[in-house]
């Protein structure tokens, strides 16, 4: 049976500084559902990538004694080294500087000028170089930058402009009869009201500096570095491409399911970016989902602010799984959400090092103690009221947990998956295995309650593994299970009964040796 496509991507981010948490929050989460995707037998293609262009980028390779693209190629690094470090599963990494970006632009850009929807005229305006974006005079705050707070300079130069004013009604036809394109509701009400407002035409080249991706048809302009990225979606995919093998990527990935960014781009992504694609003809993605920020003592987490963390330094004390579990267990995905090191450290003690860690480490001890380390038959009698209870969970367990994915739900995923976990300590301490141990008229319900554990931790970390995918992959290879990241069929994989009898079952270090606060 054919694989249905899966297209997923985040934003490029752009190469003035390495990644931070925000950075990686929205690249975590497209990892997951591509993780989980691929777990639903769905052929994925994620993609991530950076921004190189635009005049902050040249402005930072002078400063540092470089070139434009050495500058570029110094920082691409710290990027998949990132990402590496995170496990993050993306299929390819597209930089803007790559000829075949540049390609699909050029050739993005002469079918609109062909099909008249672009002219030339003069801007006068103010701009941002630190955000690379262009604001009217109402816009900004006691004249600075509304995004970043910084100074900002007034250009006049002669630029191509898009006619995105022609295209306000299709907008709203759009989101009207694909009510999922904008997510959540609250950024589709905010982009409604936006187009609603009137669009101005919007200038897509720069003729003040060179780093850019030339206009075919007009010497001397590049685009504009945010048009220049959000292309990178279609010229990744294989859009304008001469290799037959990426067109046919093209044809068969897109369009996008979806889209992850911030929701300080969303009006990129869901105004212009749509209506460019309708002015080239090109389908447009199925849904773009803007995240909320990540705050620390109330403010945004951002490079131009300052307060922007490492990953690599939370990595080191907690490990990647820890850290992946954090953001997207307590931080819903779609809202603002506060994170510091004292919440971190209360979710690694209280769910993996207690709830996940300690069911695991407690019920493979035992199955080593009462049964040698081999899994024990399946009950062979019917199911006490408190088996009843855990299998009934973890039955409902793919199904809520497909619901809470659906709709880019984290923490309800992962809530649906602890109530597993926490029924399946519940379950240890009811049923008190040390006391079965010790008669023989009462082994035959010790072998029950061992294997229904066991097989409830099973489970359980098939629906882990998205999140936290090496501790997964260990607990698997500790219940004597081949590879966890070469299942394709999660329904059949988590069907109950999956474990078979006589498998061997290891003993192991802690998953998650807690953390003291003198630490």
């Amino acid at each position: 049976m054919s694989r249905l496509p899966f297209y997923i991507t985040t934003p490029i981010y752009y190469v003035n500084s390495v990644p931070h948490l925000g950075t990686a929050y929205t690249t975590l989460a497209a990892d997951a559902l591509a993780r989980y995707r691929r777990m639903t037998g769905h052929d994925v293609f994620f993609l991530t990538g950076l921004d190189e262009h635009g005049q902050k980028v040249a402005q930072a390779a002078e400063e540092n004694g470089m070139t434009p693209q050495e500058w570029c190629d110094s920082i691409a690094p710290r990027f998949t080294e990132a990402w590496e470090m995170l496990q993050i599963t993306n299929d390819d990494f597209i930089r803007t500087t790559e000829e075949r970006h540049k390609q699909g632009v050029q050739a993005f850009w002469t079918s609109l000028h062909d099909k008249g929807c672009l002219y030339k005229d003069s801007y006068e305006g103010w701009y941002c170089v630190p955000d690379e974006t262009f604001y009217s005079e109402d816009q900004l705050e006691e004249g600075k930058c509304p995004g970043c707070g910084r100074d900002v300079e007034f250009i006049r130069e002669e630029n191509w402009f898009f006619k995105l004013s022609e295209f306000a009604d299709r907008l709203l036809e759009h989101y009207e009869a694909h009510p999922a394109f904008v997510q959540p509701e609250t950024r589709r009400n905010e982009v409604v009201s936006f187009v609603r407002g009137g669009l101005k035409d919007l200038s897509i080249s720069r003729t003040t500096f060179e780093w850019g991706v030339p206009l075919p048809f007009d010497e001397g302009h590049v685009t504009y570095v945010w048009i220049d990225a959000l292309l990178n979606y279609v010229t990744a995919a294989g859009y304008g491409a001469d290799d037959p093998d990426l067109a046919a990527r093209f044809e068969r990935y897109w369009p996008a399911q979806v889209h992850f960014v911030g929701k300080d781009i969303i009006r990129f992504h869901c105004v212009i970016w749509p209506a460019m694609l309708m002015a080239a003809g090109i389908p447009l993605p199925e849904t773009v989902f803007a995240h909320g920020f990540l705050l620390t003592k109330g403010e945004k987490m951002s490079k131009s602010k300052g307060n922007a963390q490492s990953p690599a330094d939370l990595v080191e004390r907690f490990g990647s799984d820890a850290y992946r579990y954090y953001f997207l267990r307590d931080v819903q995905f779609g809202a603002d959400g506060s994170i510091s090191m004292e919440s971190m450290v209360q979710r690694y003690n209280g769910d993996l090092a207690n709830d996940w860690g300690n069911l695991c480490s407690r019920l493979f001890n035992m199955a080593g103690k009462y049964f040698d380390g081999v899994v024990p038959a399946s009950p062979a009698t019917g199911p006490t009221e408190a088996d009843e209870t855990l299998l009934e969970i973890a039955a409902a367990l793919p199904q809520r947990y497909e619901a809470a994915m659906t709709t880019f739900d984290y923490v309800g995923a992962l809530e649906a998956t602890w109530d597993l976990i926490k029924e399946a300590n519940r379950y240890i301490e009811n049923e008190a295995p040390w006391n079965l141990a010790k008669s023989e008229e009462t082994l035959p319900r010790l072998e029950a309650v061992i294997y229904n554990a066991l097989e409830a931790v099973r489970i359980a970390a098939v629906f882990c593994a998205p999140v936290m995918p090496s501790t997964s992959a260990e607990v698997w290879r500790r219940l004597g299970l081949e590879d966890i990241h070469t299942v394709e069929d999660i329904r059949s994989v988590t069907a109950w009964g999956g474990l078979a009898a006589g498998s061997h079952v290891m003993k192991g270090d802690p998953l998650f040796p807690r953390i003291y606060e003198e630490e």
